[in-house]
């Protein structure tokens, strides 16, 4: 069979899968290949487009028992191609022969309206008709309006600032566009300043839609690469007697050992807490240290800084004289 392809194959199920196994398959599939993650990967983004087109077939419960019938037809030659009965128990006329390839009868069942017509005749071929509701009444006699089709598909952009923390984790989002549409969205994990997600057929006439992502500023946190740098404050007793302390990070609050005579602007560094990279690794937390002297102490806090002027032996001007 021409062009044929196995949705269930292709999205890893078995046939008798439930609408929920073929919503997880799919986006789990969809997230390993998406073409953000794999760019330039040729392979991947052809495996993208066919998850796509197969999940938009199998969680489509019409379309999933017609294409289920369409797969008999091909393979058993016993099945009549003329006769098939609806859940109601009634027979409805279907040829499947008539289509020439796979790609045909999946363009008619995504646009159950229209019918392609293969005819060889320059003047006629390259036309579609489009069946009117009247046809269908009995006693009524079938028209049709054939029209020239127009190209309207175009793929359009538009811009949508995350959090980094929605940048980091991913999920629904909800998005408006400039032509009044509301749409949620599965948003990627791990998306970047300026990177572009692609939405299949959410443009004009079936084109795609790109989202260009900013990553809005964050008070604490700035991505370096696939580091996350971070500037933290400590007091002048943690900096020379150094000790745990907690850490804002990406994921949640951690515990770092600060090292005794840690210097202002000495760097740390967390393994593992920065951002994904695409083989599933993950950069590291810069932690820029920052000695910080407070503005206001007790009187206990004053004689004891007074007894320790007293007995100090540093001397950080020792090299000036």
């Amino acid at each position: 069979m021409q062009n044929y392809r196995n949705y269930y194959d292709i999205l890893m199920l078995p046939r008798n899968a439930t609408s929920e196994e073929i919503k997880t398959a799919y986006r789990r599939l969809a997230r390993q290949y998406h073409p953000d993650l794999n760019p330039q990967d040729r392979l991947a983004e052809q495996k993208f487009k066919d998850i796509n087109e197969a999940y938009e077939i199998l969680s489509d419960t019409n379309k999933r028992s017609e294409y289920d019938r369409y797969s008999r037809f091909w393979n058993q030659s016993s099945v009549n191609p003329r006769k098939t009965y609806n859940g109601n128990g009634t027979v409805r006329n279907v040829d499947y022969s008539k289509y020439q390839d796979f790609d045909s009868f999946v363009e008619r069942l995504r646009n159950p309206r229209t019918t392609i017509n293969n005819s060889p005749n320059p003047d006629r071929g390259n036309r579609i008709r489009y069946d009117t509701a009247d046809s269908f009444r009995p006693g009524v006699t079938k028209t049709a309006k054939v029209v020239t089709p127009r190209s309207t598909r175009r793929d359009i952009e538009a811009r949508l600032t995350l959090p980094l923390e929605k940048a980091y984790r991913g999920g629904r989002e909800r998005i408006r566009l400039e032509d009044g549409r509301s749409l949620e969205v599965e948003m990627p994990s791990a998306t970047i300043n300026g990177q572009r997600v692609r939405l299949r057929g959410q443009g004009i006439g079936g084109g795609d839609l790109y989202l260009k992502i900013t990553v809005a500023p964050h008070p604490f946190f700035k991505l370096q690469g696939v580091d996350i740098y971070t500037q933290i404050p400590v007091t002048p007793s943690e900096a020379v007697l150094g000790g745990a302390i907690e850490i804002p990070t990406i994921d949640g609050t951690v515990k770092m050992n600060v090292p005794s005579g840690v210097k202002s602007g000495q760097r740390l560094r967390l393994a593992n807490k920065g951002y994904p990279r695409n083989e599933g690794t993950r950069g590291d937390q810069l932690v820029e240290i920052s000695v910080v002297v407070p503005d206001n102490i007790s009187d206990r806090e004053q004689q004891l800084y007074q007894q320790l002027r007293q007995i100090e032996t540093f001397n950080p001007r020792s090299n000036l004289i």
